[in-house]
C-alpha cells in the first residue's frame, strides 16, 4: 500500500543548498521538492502532513564510526545495536556504519557473520559494516574482494594495540595493495603502538597511574608519525587512505601536506576532540577515566587546527567513534593502572547537536554541518545519494530540527546505555524534533515511535569521494 508524507514550510538544508521547500515522500523515498507556497508545492497531497514551519529539514545523519557491543579490554561496549541505534535516532542520525571484527586466527567471514548476527533484527535505523582486519594473510586478502561484492567496502587496520588489533607495516602494505586493485578503502588508526607501549611501561614504573597519563604517553608526535607512515605506505601501494579520529595539530598537518600533493588521503575527527581536552582527562577522583579514548584528548590548543581542517576540507568527516563503557564497573577496571581503562566514549546521540552549536559559534556554516555529518560520510563510504541528502530518489531519512530549542546535555536525559555523559551539563541550542527513517517516523515530536528491526543492513558501493 502506497504511503505519502508531506513536510511543509521548513528550511531544507543540504550540503549544497538552503531552500524553503515542501518535501514529498512516497514509499520510503523522496519523491519531489518544491519551493513552499508555489503552485507545484500545492499539488503535493499526502496521508501525513508534518508542519516544519520555523524548523530545519535536514538529511538524517550518517555516523560512519561506531562500535556497538565491541569486545575490548576484558569487557564489552555497553550499547547494544538496539540501544545504540535508538540513541542515534534520538540524536538525528539515521545510518551508522559499525565495525565487524576479525580475530587473529579467524577469517573475515567469521567476523562479519558474528556482527550480522548481533545487528540483524535489532536496529532502529539502517546500518552497514566496515571490517577490522587483524590478521593479514593470503586468504584474508582474497576475502577482501568477496566482502566488497557484498557491500562491505572498507577495511580498518591498527598501527596501535600490539597483540590485539595491531598490523605491522608489511601487513598494512599488503592490504593497501589489495585495496588499490579491488576499490576498497583502508581506514587507519594511526598511532605508533609499539612506541606507546614503551612509554606506558615507563610511566607505570614511575607510579604514574592516573587517567591523565593516558594522554601523556599517547603523544601527538606518535600520532603524527604514524599518520605520515600510513600516508607513505598508501602512496607506495597507490591506494586511497582514510585516517580515523584525527586529534592532533601535527597529524592534521600531515594530511594537509598529502592532500596538497594531490593524494587521495582523507581525515575524520570526532566531537570529543573538538569540544573536550586534557583538562577532562585530569579531572580528580578518577573522573578523568570517563574521557579515556584513543587517540586521546589533546590540550585545548589543538582544537583550532581541527576546526580549521574542517573548514579547509583537509578533514572531511565528523564521526563519533561511539564506544561507550560505564564508569561503574567498566572504566573502574583501570583504577591504579590507566592502561587498563577501557578506551572509548559515548557520543552517537550528541554529534548533530554539538555540530549545530558549532554553527552558532561560528566554526562552520550550516551547509558545512550537513556536509561533514551527512553528505560526505555517505559519499566516502558508498552510500550517496541513497543516504546523506534530500533529493528525489534518496531514501527518506529526514530530520525536522528545531534550531531554537535549548537543551542541557546530561546522562539523566540521554538514551545511550551508559551511566555518564562526556558532555554533562553542556548547554546547546538546537534539538531534534522528528526523525524519519525511509519515511517511517522513528522519533515523533520528541517521542520514540520506532522499533527494533526497522533498520536494515545497507550494502555500500566503493568510495565516491576520490580525486
Amino acid at each position: 500500500m502506497s504511503t505519502r508524507t508531506v513536510i511543509r514550510g521548513g528550511l531544507v538544508i543540504t550540503a549544497s543548498d538552503e531552500i524553503h521547500a515542501d518535501v514529498l515522500i512516497e514509499d520510503g523515498r523522496i519523491a519531489a521538492l518544491a519551493a513552499s507556497s508555489t503552485p507545484a508545492a500545492q499539488t503535493f497531497t499526502a496521508d501525513r502532513v508534518i508542519d516544519a514551519t520555523g524548523k530545519y529539514v535536514i538529511p538524517g545523519g550518517v555516523d560512519a564510526h561506531t562500535h556497538m557491543e565491541l569486545p575490548f579490554g576484558g569487557t564489552f561496549a555497553s550499547d547494544t545495536f538496539e540501544t545504540g541505534t535508538r540513541a542515534a535516532a534520538w540524536g538525528g542520525t539515521t545510518t551508522i556504519v559499525d565495525f565487524a571484527v576479525q580475530s587473529v586466527g579467524h577469517t573475515l567471514r567469521e567476523g562479519l557473520d558474528t556482527w550480522h548476527a548481533k545487528a540483524e533484527g535489532n536496529c532502529a535505523i539502517d546500518y552497514g559494516f566496515h571490517m577490522i582486519v587483524s590478521d593479514v594473510n593470503h586468504e584474508t586478502l582474497k576475502e577482501m574482494d568477496m566482502l566488497i561484492e557484498e557491500g562491505v567496502s572498507s577495511f580498518k587496520q591498527f598501527m596501535a594495540y600490539p597483540g590485539v588489533f595491531y598490523s605491522d607495516d608489511g601487513q598494512i602494505l599488503r592490504a593497501m595493495q589489495r585495496s588499490a586493485e579491488n576499490g576498497g578503502l583502508i581506514m587507519m588508526h594511526a598511532e605508533n603502538g609499539i612506541a606507546i607501549d614503551v612509554l606506558v611501561e615507563q610511566a607505570l614504573a614511575r607510579g604514574e597511574t592516573d587517567p591523565r597519563y593516558h594522554g601523556e604517553v599517547r603523544k601527538a608526535l606518535l600520532e603524527a608519525e604514524a599518520t605520515h607512515r600510513a600516508i607513505k605506505l598508501a602512496q607506495v601501494a597507490g591506494a586511497p587512505l582514510y585516517v580515523v579520529h584525527v586529534s592532533a595539530t601535527e597529524a592534521v598537518a600531515e594530511l594537509a601536506r598529502a592532500r596538497d600533493e594531490g593524494l587521495n588521503v582523507f581525515g575524520e575527527t570526532c566531537p570529543q576532540y573538538l569540544f573536550l581536552s586534557t583538562d577532562n582527562l585530569a579531572e580528580p577522583d578518577f573522573e578523568g577515566a570517563k574521557y579515556v579514548c584513543s587517540t586521546p584528548l589533546r590540550p585545548k590548543e589543538h582544537q583550532a587546527a581541527l576546526w580549521r581542517g574542517l573548514r579547509t576540507n583537509d578533514l572531511q568527516v565528523v564521526s563519533t567513534d561511539h564506544c561507550p563503557f560505564c564508569f561503574v564497573g567498566q572504566k573502574e577496571l583501570g583504577r591504579g593502572d590507566f592502561s587498563k581503562i577501557p578506551n572509548g566514549l559515548p557520543g552517537v546521540e550528541n554529534r548533530m547537536d554539538l555540530l549545530h552549536q558549532a554553527v552558532l559559534d561560528g566554526h562552520i556554516s550550516r551547509r558545512r554541518w550537513i556536509e561533514i555529518a551527512c553528505a560526505t560520510p555517505a559519499r566516502m563510504f558508498g552510500l550517496y545519494p541513497k543516504k546523506g541528502t534530500i533529493a528525489p530518489g534518496a531514501d527518506a531519512d529526514v530530520v525536522i530540527y528545531d534550531p531554537h530549542a535549548e537543551q542541557i546535555i546530561s546522562a539523566d536525559t540521554h538514551h545511550m546505555n551508559v551511566d555518564y555523559s562526556a558532555y554533562e551539563g553542556r548547554h546547546v541550542t538546537g534539538r531534534v524534533e522528528t526523525v524519519l527513517s525511509r519515511g517511517v517516523p522513528v522519533i515523533t515530536e520528541r517521542e520514540y515511535t520506532g522499533h527494533a528491526g526497522h533498520g536494515v543492513f545497507t550494502p555500500r558501493s566503493t568510495c565516491q569521494y576520490l580525486n
